[in-house]
């Protein structure tokens, strides 16, 4: 059974716990506070567990070169790549109205920390647990500090090697027992081809201490509810209140009507996964009282006859006798009293059969 964690106040992951759903917000409130609101309201509404951005302190992300170069992109909100990011990006201040925001909306919140300095923001800030965006998951420097933190991290493994990923887990499992690996490609959007759902499997059997689930940037919902049908215990996708905004994500993000699916669509199948246990179950008696069959006489069986398999066959019989599975069991018995061809064979007409009749 993999590792049960608390990866927020009272709500727990791995383990028989339902899928924990984030819906990533990211930059794609377009710089704007109250489209910001109005995207974890929304996640609220949909059903999801979780809001959560990225938050980057943008001198320690990127150096000079990076964020002076000309950014020229139809997605581009400055002439500069530090000037989109710039516009973009929220103040500590805004954050924490963000946060106040959706403690009130009553919906769990936190950011993934996308350079140290951002971690130890978010660490001030109080969030649940650290989301580990992929393209810090092989930056160890970055894994260490933030695993010392002691808060529980989900850590992305877009563009990273099972190799990698193993070093990952040597270095996050002795400081910070609670953590979980998410199956990612980093592609916007992603390729059904290229989900590559089978490392779900992989990572369960690698790493069978801690929950493993599913970051996508795939269209639609359907590649996800196979996630979470694999053993996926968190989900994250990036969601959005229009795909035809400006930004980069948008085309790879969920709208509100898709948001709602998903939710539903998981929770569906969380309850269809049900239970290991097989057997006849309640729901299924009423099929079996009208289709279930018995083993009837195929010929008249006289009082006294040691029974052979010609004699007998499987019909659907009215009353209902030994189930198909106990004609074998039944040959070499002794019927106490005649059978009638075509009639079921009861358990008070055979000698010394334990009673197998399903009701």
């Amino acid at each position: 059974m993999p590792l049960e964690l608390e990866l927020c106040p009272g709500r727990w992951v791995g383990g028989q716990h339902p899928c924990f759903i984030i819906a990533e917000i990211g930059q794609n409130h377009q710089g704007d506070l109250d489209v910001a609101k109005r995207m974890i309201r929304t996640a609220k509404e949909c059903g999801a567990d979780c809001a959560k951005f990225q938050k980057s302190e943008l001198e320690f992300k990127f150096n000079r070169k990076a964020l002076e170069r000309p950014y020229t992109s139809k997605h581009s909100w400055g002439k500069t790549y530090g000037e989109h990011k710039r516009h973009l990006e929220f103040s500590h201040a805004q954050y924490e109205e963000l946060q106040r925001y959706a403690k009130e909306v009553g919906i769990f919140f936190t950011a993934s920390g996308m350079d140290e300095m951002a971690v130890e923001f978010l660490h001030q800030l109080n969030v649940p647990f650290f989301k580990v965006g992929s393209g810090d998951t092989n930056n160890f420097p970055y894994l260490e500090k933030t695993a010392k933190k002691g808060r529980p991290m989900v850590i992305s493994s877009g563009m990273q090697s099972m190799a990698t990923m193993k070093q990952v887990y040597q270095i996050v499992k002795p400081l910070n027992p609670n953590f979980c690996f998410l199956q990612c490609t980093s592609a916007y959007p992603l390729q059904p081809e290229d989900a590559n759902l089978r490392v779900i499997s992989e990572y369960q059997k690698l790493f069978p201490d801690i929950p493993i689930g599913y970051s996508g940037h795939e269209t639609g919902i359907a590649i996800s509810v196979a996630a979470v049908a694999l053993g996926a215990k968190v989900l994250e996708r990036h969601i959005t209140l229009d795909k035809t905004w400006k930004g980069s994500d948008h085309s790879a993000s969920l709208e509100p009507g898709e948001l709602a699916e998903l939710v539903r669509s998981v929770r569906l199948v969380e309850r269809a996964l049900g239970s290991p246990t097989k057997q006849l179950l309640p729901c299924e008696m009423a099929c079996n009282e009208k289709l279930g069959k018995s083993v009837v006489a195929k010929v008249k069986i006289p009082e006294g006859t040691i029974l052979t398999l010609d004699m007998l066959t499987v019909k659907v019989g009215e009353p209902k006798g030994y189930p198909p599975e106990d004609i074998f069991n039944l040959v070499g018995k002794k019927v106490l009293v005649t059978v009638e061809e075509d009639d079921t064979i009861m358990e008070e007409s055979v000698e010394n059969h334990g009673k197998k009749i399903k009701s």
